[in-house]
């Protein structure tokens, strides 16, 4: 059973959400919150497996509650999806550096919905849709200074070509394509990149990859 976390200020957003999870038998809301500080409390006291987090909210906003959760190792577990309004928010890639493991807009389409939570509570990070990669590359164009990611020299070479394909918003399956290998061939050198560079998840291995220079964001 996929137990989640709903947390937005917005009573319609949380009661139409929770009224579509509840139809699927692998799918349970555990919890909802209106604010990030509630929902931080809420995600210690539930350990949910996906925590459906709104951006903007008073008391505390969901990039900061994110940043809780990702910094506490009680809640290693919980993977964060954020809520945005719109495809392009300003704040999406500040998101995923926090530690979300992807986002979604608010008007998306049930079955895309059932599925995100299905592949965020996987350990997968929602990076594939164009709309993500727009983001990552309207951000990374201008990124903050460029850090060393420690573990970064441990990579081997093809653990350097596997992350550099998962950046570009590939699934381990189209990186198995790309590079010949098996998928969970595929899979393992994404799970040895996280762990050299101490990534929380997929999001943020790709995150770490575009501030190291590890990869170079595309020209738009």
């Amino acid at each position: 059973m996929i137990r989640v976390l709903l947390v937005d200020d917005q009573p319609l957003i949380r009661s139409g959400f929770r009224a579509l999870l509840a139809l699927e038998d692998d799918i349970e809301v555990v919890a909802e919150a209106a604010d990030g500080k509630q929902g931080l409390e809420l995600a210690r006291e539930h350990l949910p497996d996906v925590a459906l987090i709104d951006i903007q909210m008073p008391v505390m906003d969901g990039i900061e509650a994110t940043r809780h959760i990702a910094a506490d190792p009680a809640l290693a577990d919980v993977h964060v999806v954020m809520l945005t309004n719109y495809g392009m928010d300003e704040y999406v890639f500040d998101a995923l550096r926090a530690g979300a493991a992807g986002f979604l807009v608010k008007d998306i389409v049930p079955e895309d919905l059932l599925h995100a939570v299905r592949v965020a509570a996987r350990g997968d990070a929602l990076l594939a849709p164009t709309i993500t990669r727009k983001l990552i590359d309207r951000y990374v164009a201008q990124p903050p200074p460029t850090r060393a990611a420690s573990g970064l020299e441990e990579l081997t070479s093809r653990e350097r070509e596997a992350v550099a394909l998962a950046a570009q918003g590939l699934s381990n399956d189209e990186i198995s394509d790309r590079l010949v290998i098996s998928p969970s061939t595929a899979k393992t050198h994404i799970n040895r990149a996280m762990a050299k560079l101490h990534a929380r998840d997929r999001a943020q291995l790709v995150v770490l990859a575009y501030e190291s220079g590890l990869v170079a964001p595309r020209n738009t």
